[in-house]
């Protein structure tokens, strides 16, 4: 609450607004030649006195009104500063702390000077004096100390934040390096089970020509078969550590989707009809020039349609593209083979998974293989499946592909 002003305290804060800037020296000058005070000794003149001399006017008009409640909120938003400051320059809060004390004292010592060359000024004066400067440098240093902790601790949040985040990348790459490492023994024991079954039955056809000539004939004929099952086996493994390995940027090209189209059904037709089986092929005439890595979206084509005829015995393969969206197309291949049951369809883009069908050639990569050609065309894969009805895969995949979108 304020009181009525005194004379002697007015023009002791008139004396101390003259001397204000020998007052920030003389504080600066203790700062500087205080041993406690470290970091102050890498900064300029200019960073040191920050706000200092604002809260020093501040103190003046609250000592010549005998009221601090006037003058609060500015000497509240310069502590702020000053104490923000201090923390982005590496002060710790004693730190803060004793280069306020300092300021008290040198304003202590005015007090003193005033005093002793100004009778007016009484030991009363003086107290009330006294008062209000430790009562405005305690909310000055309160404030600061405030603030520094506040910064601190959004800080502290922030390295929190950083740290949990990067230990979720951390947990997240360590499962996938488990999953990758899982991954490959899988392949190692797929590959080496399916070259011991090959190598056995070639030692069957051996031992069948060297027991029975007369079946030479039978003998040939099952190793032909299972030297071409041994080529498919190798032929995917390669295509498969191709697709992996190739880490140069995507190359593009601007093409007609419907020449793309024809080759498919001119190079998958006659294999899929030697099965006894229909091709149901449809092309949206709306479709014209899209811009994508041609080879590996035929790629992708060719697996789906050659996945699609392995597992079907009876009945058709469905390819099917066109138009969705203004942006998109859609690529669409169905069968009327074995299907997938439910349980398995969560894992039939893994390595070696394959329908459990002995007279079904190839390790199960092609699929594996889809999937990643499809996340490097930036295709989104989705596919419906029953057992015992036939399986449809469609990807959407963009008109005009950005490599590096």
């Amino acid at each position: 609450m304020a009181v009525q002003p005194s004379r002697p305290l007015r023009l002791f804060a008139d004396y101390l607004r003259l001397e204000r800037v020998n007052l920030t020296e003389r504080w600066m000058k203790a700062v500087f030649n205080d041993a406690d005070l470290s970091e102050s000794d890498r900064l300029t003149h200019e960073q040191l006195s920050d706000h200092v001399p604002e809260i020093l006017g501040e103190i003046f008009s609250a000592l010549e009104d005998q009221d601090l409640d006037e003058v609060e909120p500015s000497i509240e938003r310069n502590a702020r500063q000053h104490g923000r400051l201090r923390w982005k320059q590496g002060y710790r809060i004693d730190e803060l702390v004793r280069e306020l004390d300092l300021l008290r004292q040198v304003l202590m010592g005015a007090i003193d000077s005033f005093a002793q060359g100004h009778p007016t000024f009484t030991r009363r004066h003086e107290e009330r004096a006294r008062h209000f400067v430790d009562e405005a440098i305690s909310f000055v240093t309160l404030t600061s100390i405030r603030e520094v902790v506040t910064e601190r601790d959004r800080k502290i949040d922030e390295y929190t934040g950083q740290l949990e985040r990067a230990n979720h990348e951390l947990l997240l790459k360590q499962k996938l390096v488990g999953e990758l490492y899982e991954s490959r023994m899988q392949i190692t024991r797929s590959v080496v089970h399916d070259l011991r079954n090959f190598l056995n039955v070639f030692a069957m056809a051996l031992q069948m020509i060297a027991r029975a000539p007369a079946r030479t004939n039978a003998a040939l004929a099952l190793a032909n078969r299972q030297a071409a099952d041994m080529k498919t086996l190798v032929d995917e493994l390669v295509e498969y550590s191709i697709v992996l390995g190739d880490n140069n940027p995507l190359a593009t090209e601007a093409f007609d989707l419907r020449v793309l189209f024809d080759e498919l059904v001119a190079s998958c037709g006659p294999a899929i009809e030697a099965k006894g089986l229909r091709l149901v092929h449809r092309f949206d005439p709306q479709l014209r020039t899209i811009t994508t890595n041609r080879l590996k979206l035929k790629q992708v084509a060719l697996n789906l349609l050659t996945n699609a005829a392995k597992y079907t015995k009876v009945g058709e393969v469905e390819l099917d593209m066109r138009a969705h969206g203004d942006a998109h197309w859609r690529l669409r291949v169905s069968d009327t083979g074995v299907g997938i049951c439910a349980e398995d369809q969560q894992r039939v883009f893994r390595e070696f998974e394959r329908a459990n069908q002995d007279d079904v050639p190839g390790a199960g990569l092609g699929l594996a293989i889809v999937s990643e050609l499809c996340r490097k065309l930036h295709g989104e894969l989705r596919f419906a499946s029953h057992e015992g009805e036939g399986t449809t895969f469609e990807i959407t995949f963009p008109l005009r592909l950005d490599p590096g979108g």
